[in-house]
């Protein structure tokens, strides 16, 4: 990295680096070894530096997934400017068109503030099509830090997610009263630090989501060595982990966020999905 470099988190908000950065690895490493080791079509590669070039470096945010035996990524597209944005749905599709078919036409009158696709090797190869974006809007209203998700296909619009975000330092029983209140776990039944591990609550910013099957929780603004016992405790690829292991002094000037859907199963806690974030 250089000192042009810019420090964002998931939500595309600036961090200050906590140790120093010259000429250690900037975020998207990360993104592109999973690349790598995933065999993952070419076009993949080359779909990251169109986005580049038509929105400029250090504005997309990346995720991988791991769903059960499955990785998968998602990019994240954000610009807070809601209807005099720049960073638009339309303008996207039109920049992947050579690389991805989606048909959904969005109303860009509506005051989103962000939106995701789930990319895939399938979906990059050409033999299959994006057939839903996911799309963010605020709360008005809210007296917590909020957005709504949406799901955007040809049939319409469905409701999907409600996320809360909370100050980790100075709002902790929020966080866990928020996580207790829920439709998906019996908290009389499952301890809260099975959900808000102790390990990971040494962070900024805690998020907590209620989705239709499950909730969720994020981590915003870990160090490398919590990205490590996150990849560790959820069983990720050993090549994954291991990448972020040995390239510890590379990666410790980096904030990454970090977070997981759970829900209950009968008496027991159950995480379905998880990921961790950064910038390309």
């Amino acid at each position: 990295m250089t000192d042009q470099d810019p420090f964002l988190d998931f939500c595309l908000w600036d961090y200050k680096p906590v140790a120093p950065h010259k000429d250690k690895f900037r975020p998207a490493s990360l993104l592109f070894h999973s690349f790598e080791i995933m065999g993952v079509n070419e076009r993949m590669f080359d779909l990251v530096q169109a986005i580049r070039k038509g929105i400029g470096r250090s504005h997309t945010v990346w995720g991988l997934k791991q769903l059960g035996e499955n990785i998968f990524w998602e990019f994240y597209f954000y610009d807070y400017r809601r209807r005099e944005r720049e960073r638009s749905i339309t303008k996207i599709l039109d920049i992947i068109k050579p690389f991805i078919r989606c048909e959904i036409k969005a109303n860009e009158n509506f005051h989103y503030f962000m939106f995701s696709i789930d990319i895939n090797n399938d979906l990059v190869s050409g033999t299959g099509n994006l057939e839903e974006i996911h799309m963010y809007i605020g709360n008005p209203g809210s007296s917590v830090s909020s957005g709504i998700c949406y799901s955007l296909t040809n049939s319409g619009m469905r409701l999907e997610n409600f996320y809360f975000f909370f100050d980790a330092k100075k709002k902790m029983d929020d966080i866990l009263s928020k996580i207790a209140c829920s439709a998906h776990i019996d908290s009389t039944e499952i301890g809260l630090d099975q959900i808000l591990w102790p390990e990971m609550r040494d962070c900024e910013v805690i998020v907590v989501a209620n989705k239709q099957e499950n909730d969720a929780i994020y981590f915003s603004r870990i160090k490398v060595d919590q990205l490590i016992y996150f990849l560790r405790r959820l069983n990720y690829r050993s090549e994954l982990t291991s990448f972020v292991e040995e390239n510890r002094s590379k990666l410790d000037h980096l904030l990454f966020d970090a977070g997981y859907d759970y829900r209950m199963e009968g008496k027991e806690l159950t995480i379905i999905k998880s990921g961790y974030y950064s910038i390309f």
